[in-house]
């Protein structure tokens, strides 16, 4: 049964309109979902490669109110330009996804430092920022994360093991971010997402591979035992998060956790509950995955919920039957 959502549930965060902010990486399923809250009272900005582009099937690239300009965050002049006249950055630019990050370790740990070192220094020059925002990663918690805070040790993993180039880099862009806040006043947070699912997931999310793997009756392959705990927040959720962070002078100088703790299962239940929404026969296959991997990861949102007033709002199945309902619509049928 879907969850029922009273009124002050969904009083969430105070709008704002009449802003110019630059989104980098605003192309990709996070930035897609920020821009299309934003859009109708506030000047877009996308910065974006477009190497993952949910932007575009969702005809926002059209939208009067969004400008896009295909670019790289590696490019110090494409970033300044792009800056021009905002107010705030949300910077989500990044090599994501686990598979992608083996494969491009250096490009993914350039991406990361090189590109957000752009981003921090057109922001200082361009002046009048309100806020900046850096996007990090839950992956800093390292393999076992259980109810981690903010004030937590971070934890990376062995030198030379590609799968934490990723977390390392982000680490150190939050540290990037803070120190700008520091030695130079330039108003930076940090947000760390924790497992984000939703309608217009593009890349290797399991949510999504798992859906349209159960809606083409296609096996649904878990890594291992699928023993590994996530906990799964709702795209909407976490751009409730953003515009928060935004617009709150608390969040200012602060890293946040933004998931949904309540929503917690292994992986293999995860693929289960998606084979029973979707009414699937599909099977579930276990494969041996020989990397290092995250076996728990649940955040404590405590400092969200006290500074930024965030709450999550869609439950697990809730969020699952959204996102089912819209890959129903939208989903290419299988070739014959």
């Amino acid at each position: 049964m879907m969850r029922t959502v009273s009124s002050q549930d969904d009083a969430g965060p105070p709008p704002f309109s009449g802003r110019r902010l630059l989104l980098t990486g605003g192309a990709g399923f996070i930035g897609s979902h920020l821009a299309e809250r934003l859009a109708p009272t506030n000047e877009i900005v996308v910065l974006d490669t477009l190497r993952r582009n949910a932007l575009g099937p969702a005809g926002l690239d059209r939208h009067p109110n969004v400008k896009l300009i295909v670019g790289d965050v590696l490019d110090a002049e494409a970033v300044r330009r792009a800056m021009d006249g905002c107010d705030a950055v949300v910077h989500m630019a990044s090599i994501a996804g686990v598979d992608t990050v083996l494969k491009n370790p250096v490009t993914t740990m350039k991406v990361s430092l090189l590109g957000t070192l752009n981003v921090l220094e057109a922001a200082l020059a361009a002046g009048g920022m309100k806020r900046v925002i850096d996007f990090s990663t839950s992956e800093v918690f390292g393999r076992y994360a259980y109810n981690v805070t903010e004030w937590d040790a971070t934890t990376l993993g062995a030198v030379g093991e590609a799968r934490w180039t990723y977390a390392v880099a982000k680490l150190a862009t939050e540290h990037l971010a803070m120190n700008y806040q520091k030695q130079y006043g330039l108003p930076t947070c940090s947000i760390r997402p924790f497992n984000i699912y939703g309608p217009r997931q593009v890349g290797e999310g399991a949510v999504h591979h798992f859906i349209v793997r159960a809606l083409r009756g296609e096996p649904i392959e878990v890594h291992n035992d699928g023993a590994q705990i996530r906990a799964w927040c709702y795209v909407d959720d976490i751009v409730d998060g953003i515009l928060l962070a935004l617009t709150k002078d608390a969040a200012v100088g602060h890293a946040f956790n933004i998931g949904n703790p309540r929503s917690t299962l292994t992986i293999h239940t995860l693929a289960k509950e998606i084979l029973r929404l979707t009414s699937s026969s599909s099977r579930i296959e276990h494969v041996p995955w020989n990397h290092a991997d995250v076996e728990l990861r649940i955040p404590n949102i405590d400092k969200a919920k006290e500074l930024l007033s965030f709450k999550p709002k869609v439950d697990l199945e809730e969020g699952l039957l959204r996102t089912v309902y819209w890959y129903r619509r939208h989903m290419a049928p299988a070739a014959p």
